[in-house]
C-alpha cells in the first residue's frame, strides 16, 4: 500500500471526489494533513462522501465545492470562486470522467460527452486555475488518463463524433487527449521555468462505478458486466487510486511522468511507471491539440 507522504499545510483541488479513486484519492489525502476540496458534479453526494470520510477520518479538512466539467460557464464559476476567496492550491487533481454511455449525449456547450467532460473540462480548469497554482511552492497538476488511451487516436476532422459515434473509441480518444494535456503542460513548464510538475496516472482496471453506472447514461439501468470484465484481471478502488495518489504527491514523481498499475496485463498491482506508445509520446499531436482546445474553451496559459 503507497503511503501517502504529509501533505500538511497544502490545498488540493479533487475533481470527481464523492466517488471512485476521486473519493480513495480525497480520504487519504486527507488522513495525511492535506486540505481537500472536493470539486463535484452533485454536492448533495460530495457532502454524503464527506460524512463518510469524516466518520473515518474526524480531523479531515474537506469543503465541498460544485463544478460541471460538461458545462464550461460552471468551470468557470467555480474557478474564479476560488480566485475570489483566496484560496491557495498546491495540486490540482483532474480525477473526474465519465466512461463509454451507449448513444451519443452532448455537454451544455454542445460537445460529445467523452470529449466535453473528460477533456475539455479539465483543460479549462488547469488554464484558469493555472494563476493560483503557479503562487504554491510545489504546485503539481496530475491528470487521470486511462489504459485505453494506448487505442485512442485524436480525430481533429471530428472531434465531436458527429458522424459516427462509436463509445470505446470516443473514450479512448478523451483518454489520450488527457494525457497529451499533461505532456503539453509540462513542456511549457519546463519553457517558461515554472516550478510545476505536471503528471498523469492510470488507474488499469479498477472495480469503479465507471464501469456500470457511468455506462448507464442514455439507458434506464446500468449495463452488467460482460464476460470479457469477468475474465480480465481487476483491483479494488483503493489499489486503483494509487497510480493517481503517487503522481500527485510522490517526490519520485517526475515532471512528464506517466504511472499506472504493473501487474498483469498492466491492469493491476503495485504502481510503477506506465508505457508510452507513439501517439502519446507525439509532441506536435499535444500541441495541436492544446491550440484547438484553447480555441474551444476560449481558455488559454496565464501570461
Amino acid at each position: 500500500m503507497y503511503q501517502v507522504p504529509d501533505q500538511g499545510g497544502k490545498v488540493f483541488v479533487v475533481t470527481g471526489a464523492n466517488s471512485g479513486t476521486g473519493k480513495e484519492a480525497t480520504k487519504r489525502l486527507a488522513a495525511a494533513g492535506a486540505t481537500v476540496v472536493m470539486a463535484v458534479r452533485t454536492p448533495e453526494k460530495g457532502e454524503t462522501a464527506k460524512q463518510e470520510i469524516l466518520a473515518e477520518h474526524p480531523t479531515a479538512q474537506l469543503e465541498v465545492r460544485r463544478v460541471d466539467l460538461a458545462d464550461l460557464s460552471s468551470v468557470q464559476e467555480f474557478a474564479e470562486a476560488l480566485i475570489d476567496d483566496g484560496i491557495q492550491v498546491d495540486v490540482l487533481v483532474n480525477n473526474a470522467g465519465v466512461m463509454t454511455p451507449p448513444s451519443r449525449i452532448e455537454t451544455k456547450d454542445g460537445f460529445e460527452l467523452q470529449f466535453g467532460s473528460n477533456f475539455l473540462g479539465p483543460f479549462a480548469l488547469t488554464n484558469r486555475l493555472l494563476p493560483l497554482l503557479l503562487k504554491a511552492e510545489a504546485p503539481r497538476v496530475t491528470t487521470m488518463s486511462s489504459g485505453m488511451a494506448n487505442f485512442g487516436r485524436i480525430h481533429f476532422d471530428d472531434l465531436n463524433w458527429n458522424r459516427r459515434y462509436r463509445s470505446a473509441a470516443a473514450y479512448a480518444q478523451s483518454k489520450l487527449a488527457d494525457l497529451l494535456l499533461s505532456r503539453k503542460l509540462a513542456e511549457v513548464a519546463l519553457e517558461r521555468g515554472w516550478q510545476l510538475i505536471s503528471n498523469a496516472a492510470h488507474p488499469g482496471y479498477t472495480q469503479t462505478n465507471l464501469q456500470t453506472a457511468g455506462a448507464s447514461l442514455g439507458k434506464e439501468k446500468p449495463r452488467e458486466k460482460g464476460l470479457l470484465d469477468r475474465l480480465l484481471p481487476s483491483q479494488e478502488v483503493a489499489q486503483g487510486a494509487e497510480p493517481l495518489l503517487f503522481a500527485a504527491t510522490s517526490p519520485e514523481a517526475i515532471n512528464k511522468g506517466y504511472y499506472g498499475p504493473t501487474g498483469r496485463f498492466g491492469l493491476v498491482g503495485p504502481t510503477g511507471v506506465a508505457g508510452l506508445n507513439r501517439r502519446m509520446r507525439d509532441d506536435e499531436l499535444a500541441s495541436k491539440l492544446w491550440r484547438r482546445a484553447e480555441e474551444i474553451t476560449r481558455t488559454s496559459l496565464p501570461a
